[in-house]
This record gives C-alpha cells, structure tokens and sequence, in this order.
C-alpha cells in the first residue's frame, strides 16, 4: 500500500485536483452565462426583426469563425486597462471566453430547437387564443428545452477541454498545474497520463449519464 502511495501516479494527485477545481470552476461559470447569451442570440436569430437577426447572426458567425485560443488572446491581452477603464485578470478572460464561445454554439442548439417542433404546435396555440410570445413561452419553448438536453451536454464536455488552452494566461487549470508538477519533477509521462485519466473521469461519466437521458426523454 505505501509503495502504491509513493508512486508517482499518486503524488501528483493532490496537486492536480486543484487544477480540476478550477477546470470545473470556470467550465460551470462560463456555461452559466453562455446559456444566457445563447439563449438571447438563439431567439434573437428566430426574430422577425431584421436587425435583431442580424446582430445574432453576426455575433454567431464572428465567433465560430475564430479560435477559442484568438478569443482568450485578445481579452486578457488585447484588452488593456487603457483601452476599456479596467484591468481583466487571467480568471475572469477565462469564464469570459467561455461564456462567449459557448453561447454562440448554444445560440445554434437553440434556434435549432424552437425550429424541430412541428408547426402545428404553433397553430394549436393560436387556436387557444395565446399571442405569440404565449405560444413560445407556454408551448414550443417546454417542449424546445427537452430536446436542447442532450447537445447542452455534450457543449458542456467541449467546454471543459477548451479550458486546457487557458495554460497559455497560466490560469491554474488541470494542464497548467500538470505542466507545472512535471517541470519540478520531471514525471512527464506520469503527470501527462494523471491529467488525462481526471479529463475522463468527468467526460466518461457524463457521457453515459447524456445517453440515458436521451433514452429516458425520447429524443
């Protein structure tokens, strides 16, 4: 028992759990607001207001069209404190990057949503006397939000391995403090291995969890 304690599989095991503290700490908070904002861009694409679908569309097109690396890059050192009155630390560019590159994937899961339910559903509201904003609130969006489930889980496994690339503004995620254990001790392939073992014990688990829940809501 103490020899498997020694190893050094073990001994990094304290110090890369608060590496994945973080990882979990900034995939949770990003995805918080990325939902909001796709959730506000995903309706805002569905809008008979031209300009309205136009920002929405806009804002979805610029940022699945650049890297979540670039997107990092450019709020933690491309906004500067002269250029917009505050300073962002490394933490904050994070959740931030997060919540954008993830609310423009969620914009998509939600307009595709609202737009899988059949049109009937639609003109069953009206028959019942709703406006349209009450058939979207009481009718489509219940039934919308069922089928966004499952993507909305597998955006949250796509979000918690883009945290890896925030080791380049030494966010202390679980790379980072890999990266940081090895060069002191020279385990690279230990360390490396650990990193990845952690990685799946959350993606593996959620991804089974993701497909009962589809078997479970039919979609």
């Amino acid at each position: 028992m103490d020899q498997l304690a020694n190893t050094p599989y073990i001994q990094s095991l304290p110090f890369l759990f608060q590496g994945l503290y973080w990882t979990v700490i900034i995939t949770v908070l990003g995805l918080f607001f990325g939902f909001i904002l796709g959730g506000i861009f995903g309706i805002g694409k569905l809008s008979k207001v031209k300009l309205i679908r136009a920002i929405s569309t806009v804002y979805v097109e610029i940022v699945r069209g650049t890297p979540i690396l670039a997107q990092v890059l450019f709020l933690y050192y491309g906004l500067t404190e002269d250029l917009i009155g505050i300073s962002i630390n490394a933490f904050t560019a994070g959740v931030i990057a997060i919540a954008i590159n993830a609310g423009a994937y969620i914009a998509e899961i939600v307009r595709g949503a609202v737009y899988s339910i059949a049109p009937g559903q639609r003109e069953a509201g009206r028959s019942l006397g709703l406006s349209e904003k009450q058939t979207l609130r009481y009718i489509i969006w219940p039934q919308a939000f069922k089928r966004m489930i499952p993507p909305l889980g597998n955006q949250f496994v796509i979000s918690l391995k883009d945290t890896s690339i925030f080791s380049v503004i030494a966010i202390p995620e679980l790379v980072y403090m890999g990266r940081q254990y090895y060069n002191s001790t020279f385990e690279i392939f230990e360390t490396l291995l650990m990193v990845c073992l952690l990685y799946l014990l959350i993606t593996i688990p959620t991804s089974i969890y993701l497909r009962r829940l589809e078997r479970k809501l039919d979609v």
